[in-house]
């Protein structure tokens, strides 16, 4: 089916909102419903692409908690610690891992506005001693009942909406696609609007088609792939 302009319309809008400095790094969080409420909460907010560290082999399962999020927020997946946090501070992310230990401070007394990644981990352990020894700040969300911390999901979501909201008044969030590079937000539109046309350019090497203002795409492409939209 060719694609409506009211849907490319639709697409364009949530990418306009965007945030490529805003992201998550979970580590070995396994369990379905919690990785679809942090992916889901990713996507509320307008977090751009995600990051994970399996070091089992194993995909990445999502239940009907995400409501389809997983389609909208790219995840990064990485099988070690280390990786996943060298290509986050390459990309100029501080790192803010949740942690009670004595140097974690609340996470209401942090500065969210600049490239922020909240590293969360596993649902029984937190994170993990390596990732504890690499983070910038150690953070924590203040209890005042007889259980110490949050549901990882929650906790992120708690995170997240707090960086939007000091975002928010500090008039910082996106509206009209500056929430990342140009180059960027013609890939991501191009894979949400014909996702199988671009998982074959990529098995291709080639460069994604162009799109019309109206979302049709105006390369000439085998009639196979013509067929796919």
């Amino acid at each position: 089916m060719p694609l409506l302009p009211r849907r490319f319309e639709r697409l364009k809008s949530v990418l306009n909102r965007r945030i490529s400095d805003l992201t998550v790094l979970i580590e070995n969080v396994e369990k379905p419903h919690n990785l679809s409420a942090i992916i889901r909460s990713c996507d509320a907010v307008g977090v751009l692409e995600a990051y994970a560290i399996f070091n089992k082999e194993k995909f990445l399962t999502f239940n009907s908690t995400a409501q389809g999020s997983q389609k909208w927020v790219k995840i990064n997946q990485y099988k070690m610690t280390t990786e996943a946090i060298k290509v986050l501070k390459e990309k100029g992310f501080k790192l803010y891992g949740t942690n009670l230990n004595p140097r974690s401070i609340d996470y209401r007394k942090c500065n969210f506005k600049g490239p922020t990644a909240f590293v969360l981990g596993a649902e029984k352990w937190g994170i993990s001693e390596e990732a504890s020894s690499l983070m910038d700040e150690h953070i924590h969300i203040p209890m005042r009942g007889m259980v110490e911390s949050l549901n990882v999901s929650v906790a992120a979501s708690a995170l997240l909406f707090e960086a939007i909201r000091q975002r928010q008044v500090a008039n910082m969030v996106p509206e009209s696609g500056e929430g990342m590079s140009q180059e960027t937000y013609k890939e991501k539109l191009f894979e949400w609007a014909y996702p199988e046309v671009a998982q074959w350019s990529k098995s291709e090497g080639r460069k994604y088609p162009e799109l019309n203002d109206k979302g049709e795409i105006i390369d000439n492409l085998p009639r196979t792939e013509k067929m796919r939209y």
